[in-house]
């Protein structure tokens, strides 16, 4: 089985619908048994004692609009010890991954990767919590995982 981690920074929109399209995509296909898919934060913000925020609205709207649902999803935060646990840790930019880097201190493994490197234009998953373009996130994230996923299933 591999494991995934989609990783952002408060892990209430871009990470969790990366989670949840990408889960979509595999019960589509039939093969989501083959894969763990999850989601996290590099920070806390998001998170408060033990408990995460929900999903935020514009990006479970989004999702809905697409037919897929993050019901029950609140924000993580990503641990060093997820290293071990995990295939692959996909982050949504830049600072997504200098700050999972902050948390693993290496990347031996060759783990952690930008999600729009899978398109072979990289760059960067804007960020819709301050461009408030949900739309286009998703575009992105979705482009991101149907390469991905064709990646994976060639494996």
């Amino acid at each position: 089985m591999k494991k995934i981690m989609f990783v952002c920074h408060g892990n209430i929109c871009r990470s969790p619908m990366a989670e949840f399209i990408l889960k979509n995509m595999t019960e589509k296909r039939r093969i989501a048994h083959k894969y763990l898919i999850a989601s996290s934060a590099t920070s806390t913000e998001e998170i408060w004692g033990d408990i995460g925020n929900p999903v935020y609205p514009p990006a479970k709207k989004e999702l809905a609009k697409h037919g897929i649902t993050c019901e029950g999803k609140r924000a993580v935060q990503v641990t060093k010890s997820d290293y071990d646990k995990y295939d692959l840790f996909l982050v949504m930019d830049s600072q997504n991954e200098r700050n999972i880097m902050a948390i693993f201190k290496a990347d031996p493994d060759k783990k952690v990767h930008k999600l729009l490197e899978y398109t072979g234009f990289g760059g960067n998953v804007a960020d819709p919590w301050f461009t408030g373009d949900f739309t286009m996130a998703y575009s992105d994230i979705y482009k991101g995982c149907e390469k991905l996923l064709s990646m994976l299933e060639r494996e």
